[in-house]
Formats: C-alpha cells, sequence, structure tokens
C-alpha cells in the first residue's frame, strides 16, 4: 500500500478513537462458535483462572524447538494499562516478547477482554517476527471483525472437565482455528515462584496438526504458570513461571511506549488488517 494511503489509515483511526474510547453502554458482539458476548465493563478483567491486572509481568523459562533443535526458551508477557477499541470491543493491550537462544524472535502485542459472564477472550493479535535481529513481518496477523474474523475464548467463566471444546479465535485468512478444552482441575505442581494447589489443566490443539498438543497450567488468583506438550508436538515448548511482578510507575512508562511503538508500526506493516482499528490508547 502507498505510504500516503497509509498515513490516511492511522488519521481516520485517530478520530474513531475519539469516538469509540468513551464510556458506553453494554456492547454486544457476534464471537467464535456462532456465540454472542456482552461486553459492559470489558477491560475489568477478574477471572479467577486468568487475571489481567493492569502493571502484572511474568517471566517463563524453559525450551523450545524452533527449527533449529532445542534451545532455550524465555517468554516475557506484561499487561499494560492500554486499550484499543477492536471489533466495537473496548480490550487492554498485552505485551508478549519471546526469546530463543537469547534472541528476539517475536515482539507481539495481543487484546484481551472479558464478557459480562466472565469469560475471557482474544480479540486479536499483532505478532511480529524477527530473524537475525531484523523485523521480517507480521504474516499472522488477525483482528477480529476483519477477513471474517471472530473472538475466541482464553478463559472460560467456570472451566469444568467434561464442558465442550472451544474455539481460541477464528481467522480463516491466515488459516487459524485453534481450539481448547478442559482437561483436567485440582492438580498440585512447583514452579520456581511457588508451588500451588488447585491448579486447572488445558489442553490446546491445531485441527490442522492432528496428534499435536500443548498443556497450559493456570493457578487460581495467578494465571498461566506452566505449558507443556504431549502427542507429536514438535515444537516441544516448555515453560515455567520463574518471576512474576507488579510493575513500578517508571517501568510502566517504558512498557507503555514499547507498546505504542508496536501499536503504531503495526499500521505500516499490516494496514490490510490493522487499518480498520483505532489506535491504542491510556486506560
Amino acid at each position: 500500500m502507498p505510504f500516503s494511503r497509509r498515513g490516511k489509515c492511522v488519521c481516520a483511526a485517530s478520530l474513531l478513537a475519539l469516538a469509540t474510547l468513551t464510556p458506553a453502554t453494554s456492547r454486544a458482539v457476534t464471537v467464535s462458535d456462532g456465540g454472542r458476548g456482552t461486553f459492559s465493563d470489558p477491560t475489568r478483567i477478574d477471572n479467577r483462572w486468568f487475571p489481567l491486572t493492569p502493571g502484572t509481568q511474568f517471566t517463563y523459562e524453559g525450551q523450545a524447538n524452533r527449527g533449529e533443535g532445542q534451545r532455550r526458551h524465555r517468554v516475557v508477557f506484561t499487561v499494560t494499562d492500554l486499550v484499543k477499541v477492536v471489533d466495537g470491543v473496548r480490550t487492554v493491550l498485552l505485551w508478549d516478547r519471546d526469546y530463543n537462544a537469547g534472541v528476539l524472535q517475536e515482539n507481539e502485542i495481543t487484546f484481551h477482554a472479558q464478557d459480562d459472564e466472565g469469560t475471557v477472550w482474544n480479540f486479536g493479535e499483532y505478532p511480529e517476527e524477527y530473524r537475525r535481529g531484523k523485523l521480517s513481518g507480521a504474516p499472522d496477523t488477525w483482528l477480529a471483525g476483519t477477513d471474517r474474523a471472530r473472538a475466541g475464548i482464553v478463559m472460560l467463566a467456570e472451566p469444568k472437565p467434561g464442558t465442550p471444546s472451544y474455539l481460541q479465535g477464528f481467522a480463516p485468512a491466515i488459516e487459524f482455528a485453534d481450539r481448547a478444552r478442559v482437561y483436567r482441575t485440582r492438580l498440585k505442581t512447583c514452579v520456581p515462584v511457588e508451588c500451588y494447589g488447585n491448579v486447572l489443566l488445558t489442553d490446546e490443539w491445531n485441527p490442522a496438526e492432528p496428534g499435536a498438543h500443548q498443556r497450559k497450567y493456570y493457578a487460581s488468583g495467578v494465571g498461566n504458570i506452566r505449558i507443556g506438550s504431549a502427542g507429536k508436538d514438535a515444537e516441544r515448548e516448555t515453560l515455567v513461571l520463574t518471576r512474576l511482578r507488579r510493575l513500578s510507575p517508571p517501568a510502566m512508562v517504558f512498557v507503555r511506549r514499547e507498546a505504542l511503538k508496536l501499536d503504531a508500526r503495526a499500521y505500516r506493516v499490516r494496514p490490510d488488517v490493522y487499518g480498520h482499528t483505532p489506535p491504542a490508547q491510556r486506560m
């Protein structure tokens, strides 16, 4: 897309932001699996198994095979104090940095919201990929409401074994239709941060890759504390929570600045998807 046209997208989005980021009444939207969610206070994410409080930072360490054999793997996941309107819903912007063998491999922002029932939804992702320290693109970008994409479930309000599996998002343009299910409950597990009881275990998979599964452990009141793999998962990613902290105001200034850079860059890298949304803004 020509530069001048990209510029128009950003300006139009800025105007739209002024109208959409003001307080609003309940918003009902069509989501994955043909259902609908109502979002009255979507940026207040206090789900028992996946609370997302702005300023919270999770650091995970482990191993993964990203095509070069098992290497050291580290993920830094930060809940920002930024919001972005996606498909008409105010979402919380999350910043995720993925390092392989100490080198940044993916720099991503994602957008979550909680509905009135307490279910947490994923409204899209902008994952930048890096090769040898340089940005190579963001081919897996998707946002609900664009190219027939719809929001998917990150965490159920009341996860129970035996409930049907659920879509984690639906984006046909990039063939994304991952699913998950509640696998086990009331487990105990220890990670470097702490030992936890009453742990929830979910099973995730991509229907296009039969036999490959990812297992995620969630501690009540904390969130995701461990990730493992099962079956024919070639990546064999394993991660454990090694640090959990509440960021200081100066640290949040840095987080906010870097996340906004990503959000702004997305309009240039993927204007076809991103140009339909207003820029992120502070809560």
